[in-house]
């Protein structure tokens, strides 16, 4: 689940609708992937309890996360720790793979529970509507303090804090010149202008 090497997606399937669903564990989908019945580099996130796979990454989402991860290796304080697309534990049918995680380092990955998170960032391009409406009311329901969306062309990020059970009670915009200062790690702010990041041809006003 956290190895991405390159490989033919497996085929999906729609299940009728209105028709009950055999309902997947983590610890099932874990034995699925050491016994090869799923590969370990399927992108693959459980909702409760059924897998579904992710949109595929482009150029421009890998530019994003490259530059974010080059730049977060270099001003990481002592006591935290960062991971990419590592799997994110929140009950025994739910798990998601966002593209950064950010955590206080006394906390093993093995051990990591969603009130340990001190932000969630997703690199967004075709998965947009998703990351902005359920996928950001999900974070909000564990009580992530911060989820940041960053839009891989426009480079237009959506800051969102203040979970509840009903959303983010707190959500604003930066465009790719604006500084964003996370709220519990400030010493990995960020400029997406000074990363030699721009916004892809057609995207700007």
């Amino acid at each position: 689940m956290n190895l991405h090497l390159r490989r033919q997606p497996s085929a999906t399937t729609r299940a009728a609708e209105g028709r009950d669903r055999r309902a997947w564990t983590v610890e099932e989908v874990e034995a699925m992937v050491r016994a090869g019945i799923i590969a370990e580099n399927e992108r693959l996130e459980l909702i409760g309890g059924e897998l579904v796979p992710m949109s595929p990454k482009g150029a421009f989402h890998e530019d994003v996360k490259i530059a974010l991860n080059i730049h977060w290796a270099r001003l990481l304080p002592p006591e935290t720790i960062f991971a990419t697309e590592t799997t994110l534990r929140a009950s025994r049918i739910d798990f998601r793979e966002p593209d950064f995680v950010v955590w206080p380092k006394a906390v093993r990955v093995a051990d990591l529970k969603p009130s340990d998170v001190q932000l969630i960032v997703e690199i967004s391009d075709s998965s947009l509507d998703y990351d902005l409406g359920d996928k950001m009311r999900y974070y909000a329901s564990l009580g992530i303090p911060e989820y940041w969306v960053i839009e891989a062309r426009r480079l237009v990020t959506h800051v969102f804090r203040q979970p509840s059970s009903r959303g983010f009670a707190s959500a604003v915009k930066r465009d790719h010149r604006k500084r964003l200062v996370p709220l519990h790690v400030p010493a990995l702010a960020v400029k997406l202008a000074d990363l030699a990041l721009e916004p892809a041809p057609g995207t700007t006003k």
